[in-house]
């Protein structure tokens, strides 16, 4: 058993054979792979998968080229996009020159067909490991920003985000374990931060873990840590991430995504403030304050039997409700313009203003993806603008989803139309999704891997 697979990559190539081959192969040794023949689709993995690293052809079918114009094209929209993408071209009509206006043009590497195994797999290793480092020292920038300035800068002038701020302060002394709900993207990480940052426990750790992305084979020794030889490949300790919280505040993202297993395994360590690595005969006692976040709605998880009451009278002694994005008002125009400040500074271009006509439009559209879609759509308005002024003139939002109809009786497009229009009514919340396609979450699960959404 492999407890160490790491990565999120996205393969795009025309050749269907080639992507089988590619999943086949990386399979075992990185986390979630990814595969599209359409390129059009790459804006679609970049949002929702949020890939580590992209290996992308550089010919496809319908060009009569095989100059690569074809591949450098979708960087340069990948990089639109994602400017620290880290993108792996790959092509059957390799040579030296071409490898070189690869990587001027911003790609990472350059991989020839037929590729080598072990070559290959040492470059999308090295890939992932700088794509996580990236991130982390992002992170921890951001951290330090944060600290700098005393607490994580939330911006809201709406009455419900200003009552919902009074209470955050007023608790965040506190040492009662905290529950934020709130749709995907509402910023319940920022809640969170804010908590720990006003609280006794702000120099010790604050330790975050995202429930839903920890496979169940590895949820034990991730949250719990293990011990030399606990399992194949168990060649030294391990501290987990509970062990690490100590003193601090440890962040449970998306805990109604745990199995029920998972849960008794969360609620024991809860009740008894002690936790026990892979391996180990010796309780450890810990000390942290405990903050979840779900964008479920747990009491209805709970009537269905998928969720332990125990668990959440035990999680929830101070519930929050963060509002929808739609709910905020101007707060939308308040966050947009806090959004650009920040990218034009990142990017070092002049700050443009938006226009009337860009205003209108972003207090029209329902933002089914909250704060997290607003900063992705003023990024890309900024990255893509080249005056003083952003129109949004070309914007589509991405609620703009046809529904299912009748043009097709292709039954593989007929269920990808009905899941992406039942997660985009269920706002992003699986369990909802479930329900309203009349299966259960984890069959969703399955049938979205199997369909790449």
């Amino acid at each position: 058993m492999n407890m160490d697979k790491q990565g999120h990559i996205l393969i795009v190539d025309d050749n269907e054979d080639i992507l089988f081959a590619l999943n086949l192969l990386l399979k075992p040794h990185f986390e979630k792979i990814r595969v599209t023949s359409d390129p059009l689709r790459i804006e679609h993995f970049i949002t929702a998968y949020a890939p580590d690293e992209i290996l992308l052809d550089m010919n496809f079918e319908g060009t009569s080229a095989n100059d690569g114009s074809e591949g450098f094209y979708w960087l340069q929209r990948i990089k639109a996009l994602d400017p620290e993408a880290v993108v792996i071209f790959i092509t059957a009509y390799a040579d030296m020159e071409k490898a070189v206006l690869a990587i001027k043009a911003g790609a990472a590497d350059f991989i020839p067909k037929p590729w080598e195994k072990e070559k290959l797999l040492t470059t999308l290793t090295q890939a992932v490991r700088l794509r996580q480092s990236q991130r982390e020292v992002s992170r921890l920038q951001q951290r330090v920003a944060d600290l700098e300035g005393g607490m994580p800068t939330i911006v809201g002038e709406c009455e419900s985000m200003k009552s919902l701020l009074r209470t955050v302060d007023a608790i965040s002394p506190t040492d009662a374990n905290v529950l934020i709900l709130g749709e995907n993207g509402t910023g319940k990480d920022l809640i969170a931060e804010r908590i720990h940052a006003a609280s006794v426990r702000s120099q010790k750790p604050f330790v975050r873990i995202d429930m839903g992305s920890i496979p169940e084979m590895l949820f034990e020794s991730e949250l719990f840590g293990h011990e030399k030889g606990a399992f194949t490949d168990a060649k030294k300790q391990k501290i987990g991430r509970w062990e690490a919280a100590s003193g601090g505040t440890l962040f449970l993202d998306e805990i109604g995504n745990l199995s029920l297993s998972m849960q008794a395994k969360v609620l024991t360590a809860i009740e008894k403030h002690t936790i026990t690595r892979v391996g180990g005969s010796r309780p450890l006692e810990m000390d942290v304050r405990l903050v979840c976040a779900t964008n479920a709605n747990l009491s209805e998880l709970v009537r269905q039997g998928l969720f332990r009451q125990d668990l959440l009278y035990r999680i929830n002694t101070i519930e929050l409700q963060l509002p929808p994005l739609r709910e905020r008002g101007e707060d939308v125009l308040l966050l947009a313009d806090c959004f650009l400040r920040q990218y034009a500074q990142k990017y070092g271009k002049r700050m443009p203003m938006l226009s009337d006509a860009a205003k209108r439009k972003l207090m029209a559209h329902d933002w089914p993806g909250n704060v997290r879609e607003l900063r992705h759509t003023i990024e890309r308005a900024l990255i893509l603008n080249s005056s003083n002024t952003i129109t949004l003139a070309n914007w589509t939002p991405k609620s703009s989803m046809s529904s299912v109809t009748d043009d097709t009786l292709n039954l593989e497009t007929l269920e990808r139309q009905a899941i992406e229009q039942a997660l985009a009514q269920a706002r992003g919340n699986i369990s909802r999704a479930a329900q309203l396609l009349g299966i259960t979450r984890f069959a969703l699960y399955r049938k979205m891997g199997k369909l790449n959404l």
